[in-house]
């Protein structure tokens, strides 16, 4: 008897054929951007970590600290009687972070960017999303059911004609990562601001990979860019930078509220484990009052970017900060490095369709300040060994 899931075997068979098939791995970390992967020790080139806090001890301190406080749980979803002290000291302090009227805590950011975008917009309404996205991002302008306009990459004019167009619908939301997850780049943000003021238009920036990186404050790619505007709803994560777990939105108070009684990815979760939230609160601390970590980084980043670039490798020109895609192209061929790296000691991911368009597959490098200034010239020499070779 044919097995009832034959579909997807023939279909898995598919992606193995395609170089697209994704296996599951179990990391270890084991500190100082080490890792433990299928028993192999390597220098893991691959997480978000960027500022290396999250091992940091004076984080896991505040983590036990809440342990010994109210537990490892938070109990129930936060509008039923999830929400502790913690989870309100978190959501404080982020709003005072941002310099934003209030703050919102979601599970993920994944959850805040689905949930947020479906509670602000429906059917009677417009949405113009970059083509580059997050997927998080796109899902929530699906699950939306407004109008979706996708724009080519960062393309301003277009953004202009679709706003124009869009006069009749009853909102008009802008929505786009303040920098690309797979590309690096940043986004136009002044200039999507500005439509956004002449068209009444409301402008969602997702900070994931901004918050604690870019900006003075670490405020993310709105502070750097100084794009300060009564219409802006910002996202963020906790997960990245701040080397904690989950998402947050800031904003108007009476967007807050909103958010509190209609966002459905905050109103059906269980909220944030307490201990995540102390973390957070902390590594805030850590980002605000130690702006040399942010100028270590970016030293770093550009002395990888400028190697790698010195040496030909297919490097974008419009890469800032700390993610480095390498495009090669083909999925195998990105596997295959991927692997050769590997078993030199450095995990680095290979990214494939569907998360980046076909044909654009990549090595993404994300470098972090967990890592020692010689493991990161070693990846380094390797990888420009590696993608150079004919083998390749």
């Amino acid at each position: 008897m044919d097995s009832p899931f034959r579909w997807f075997e023939d279909r898995l068979r598919q992606l193995e054929e395609e170089g697209l098939r994704r296996s599951r791995r179990t990391v270890s970390p084991t500190g100082h951007g080490w890792c433990r992967i299928d028993g192999r020790h390597v220098c893991d080139f691959a997480s978000n970590d960027y500022l290396g806090l999250a091992g940091d001890p004076r984080l896991r301190k505040a983590a036990r600290d809440a342990i010994d406080d109210v537990g490892t749980g938070a109990r129930a979803s936060p509008l039923v009687c999830g929400r502790t002290d913690w989870h309100e000291r978190l959501e404080r302090r982020l709003a005072q972070f941002e310099e934003a009227d209030a703050a919102l805590l979601f599970p993920t950011g994944y959850a805040a960017n689905v949930g947020t975008i479906a509670a602000l917009v429906d059917d009677n309404d417009v949405i113009l999303t970059d083509r580059l996205n997050h997927a998080s991002l796109i899902d929530g302008c699906r699950l939306s059911g407004a109008r979706m306009r996708v724009i080519r990459h960062a393309d301003v004019r277009q953004y202009q004609r679709e706003l124009d167009k869009a006069a009749g619908a009853r909102h008009r939301l802008i929505v786009t990562d303040g920098v690309f997850s797979m590309d690096g780049d940043v986004a136009p943000l002044t200039q999507l601001a500005e439509l956004a003021e002449r068209f009444d238009a409301w402008l969602l920036v997702d900070e994931a990979h901004g918050t604690g990186v870019f900006g003075h404050h670490g405020r993310g790619v709105c502070e750097l860019l100084g794009v300060h505007s009564p219409r802006l709803i910002r996202v963020g994560t906790l997960s990245k930078a701040i080397g904690a777990q989950g998402g947050f939105v800031t904003g108007p108070q009476s967007l807050i509220d909103w958010l509190w009684n209609r966002a459905r990815t905050q109103v059906f979760s269980t909220g944030l484990a307490p201990p995540v939230c102390a973390a957070a609160l902390r590594a805030i601390d850590i980002i605000e009052q130690t702006p040399e970590l942010r100028i270590r980084l970016r030293h770093r980043c550009e002395h990888v970017r400028s190697r790698l670039t010195d040496a030909g490798l297919p490097v974008p020109d419009n890469t800032t900060g700390p993610i480095i895609p390498i495009v090669i192209g083909d999925p195998q061929h990105t596997v295959r490095a991927a692997q050769t790296l590997f078993e030199n000691g450095f995990f680095v991911a290979a990214i494939r369709p569907p998360t980046v368009p076909r044909n654009t597959a990549r090595l993404r490098l994300s470098l972090s300040l967990a890592h020692s200034d010689d493991d990161v010239d070693a990846l380094t020499t390797t990888l420009i060994d590696v993608v150079r070779s004919p083998s390749q």
